[in-house]
């Protein structure tokens, strides 16, 4: 049972993850939260077969057209919206969000805070749905997987480039990794307010779950206690707690 239960999925789309990046699937670990899946992977590589031509010769394949490389890009990161964040998987939580679920409402954030002088917002909401993307390929990987963050960095680092490349490079590509990188080095004003929105819209989904489902979540929001770096982040988070207080 332990083997059956500890088997990796992979979308339809397998072919798009490069093989030799680990794919961290969860969308089997959310009927049965205690499955230890999320922290776990499948090395194997992926061989395809090479193309020949009729004399029996490997030949290389054609280029995709810019349209085909939309169209690979946006399958793989479907698996965005079927992956669901790993927090919220060990915890027991019925349904959890995905990783889309959650960039979507911090692109909301974005949407709706209040201008700050030197803060391009529509920066900010490019970077709040590209953030996480490179979890498409490696999962939501969680201190609790046991993987270091220079790991997790590099495993992330590797995805993103395969992205960028599957997409065809170019002005597009190169934006969504600029943007990434300047995220995870937290090297500009937006980069410090879009951090705080991933940190306001984990507890605000965490005082969600404790009102729907009883959950007791104090850690995630112990977690982020004194960690806000901009004073909507800081506000934000201080109305969070006072209408989590009104509930207890």
């Amino acid at each position: 049972m332990r083997n059956v239960m500890n088997r990796i999925y992979f979308s339809k789309s397998l072919s798009l993850t490069p093989p030799h990046l680990p794919f961290f699937h969860l969308s089997a670990a959310a009927s049965s939260p205690n499955r230890a899946v999320h922290c776990m992977a499948d090395d194997s590589p992926l061989s395809q077969p090479p193309n020949r031509s009729g004399d029996g010769s490997v030949s290389a394949p054609p280029p995709p057209s810019p349209a085909s490389s939309a169209i690979d890009f946006l399958s793989l990161c479907s698996r965005l919206k079927t992956t669901p964040r790993a927090g919220w998987v060990k915890r027991d939580v019925k349904n959890p969000e995905s990783i889309a679920d959650h960039m979507y409402r911090m692109g909301l954030m974005a949407l709706v805070s209040s201008d700050i002088p030197g803060v391009n917002r529509d920066k900010c909401m490019k970077m709040a749905i590209v953030h996480d993307i490179a979890e498409a390929i490696v999962g939501d990987i969680t201190p609790s997987c046991g993987v270091s963050k220079e790991e997790k960095n590099r495993r992330e680092s590797e995805a993103l480039e395969h992205m960028c490349k599957l997409l065809g490079g170019g002005e597009r590509a190169e934006e969504i990794a600029e943007l990434w990188r300047e995220y995870e080095a937290n090297a500009s004003p937006e980069a410090k307010l879009v951090k705080d929105f991933d940190k306001l819209e984990m507890i605000l989904q965490a005082l969600e779950y404790e009102q729907e489902q009883g959950k007791d979540l104090e850690e995630f929001f112990q977690s982020t206690a004194g960690k806000f770096q901009t004073d909507i982040g800081k506000a934000w988070a201080l109305e969070i707690a006072s209408r989590r207080r009104k509930r207890q």
